[in-house]
């Protein structure tokens, strides 16, 4: 199954009250495995950078001041989601910020139904721990060193192996079948890679293996299990 992790980063909590995204980035995996593929954005707010929001992701006004407007790269952005669930850390302030954008512009909003929130999941697995991705990545052994503030496209590779964790961990496929059948992976623009199972191996002895053995044993000098026949 195809999912998009994703994270924003924006000019303050409220856009209803004027804040707008300033940078995206989406991971997309299958099955819970990275592809390699994402999608990664800077935009021009069209304002003022505050001065708290700046502390936390580290992006000026005049670093934005030559990136795109969000509408402008509206359309590359909803061809790489396509109609994926989108995964995120308290997905509501996520999916609130994207679909406010979209809407703005002129573009359908995403439905809520695809949304997946990582938060949610960590407090119900993990009741009265901490759940920042800070925390979760800790608790997963996952290396967050190069998280010195906080970054959209980090910031969803981080929560790519967090997600992974908490929904079973990297053995999440390996399960005991009658049937496997063949397993195969396809995705846009990539060959498809399909691998055949190996067939079962019989565990009696052929008649042929049972000779062999009995004729090793014959060579055998003074056998131990001879002393106590």
């Amino acid at each position: 199954m195809r999912e998009i992790v994703f994270d924003t980063e924006t000019t303050g909590l409220n856009p209803a009250g004027g804040d707008r995204i300033v940078e995206i980035g989406c991971i997309e995996i299958y099955n819970r495995v990275e592809t390699g593929r994402h999608f990664h954005a800077y935009f021009n707010p069209g304002r003022e950078m505050p001065s708290e929001a700046e502390a936390v992701h580290g992006l000026t006004t005049i670093f934005l001041s030559d990136k795109p407007a969000f509408e402008e790269k509206a359309d590359e952005l909803l061809e790489f989601i396509e109609d994926s669930p989108l995964v995120a850390h308290n997905a509501a302030f996520d999916f609130g910020f994207l679909n406010f954008e979209l809407e703005r512009c002129g573009r359908s909003s995403v439905s809520m139904s695809r949304m997946v929130d990582t938060l949610t999941l960590a407090r119900s697995k993990h009741p009265g721990a901490k759940h920042s991705l800070d925390a979760l990545c800790m608790r997963f052994g996952i290396d967050r060193s190069q998280r010195v503030k906080h970054g959209a496209l980090l910031d969803a590779q981080l929560l790519a192996q967090v997600y992974v964790e908490l929904t079973g961990g990297r053995q999440i496929g390996l399960g005991l079948v009658a049937d496997a059948g063949v397993v195969s992976v396809t995705r846009p623009g990539s060959a498809v890679t399909i691998r055949e199972p190996r067939p079962p191996r019989p565990h009696e002895p052929a008649a042929e293996e049972l000779e062999l053995h009995r004729a090793f044993i014959t060579q055998l000098v003074n056998p131990l299990w001879a002393r106590f026949a």
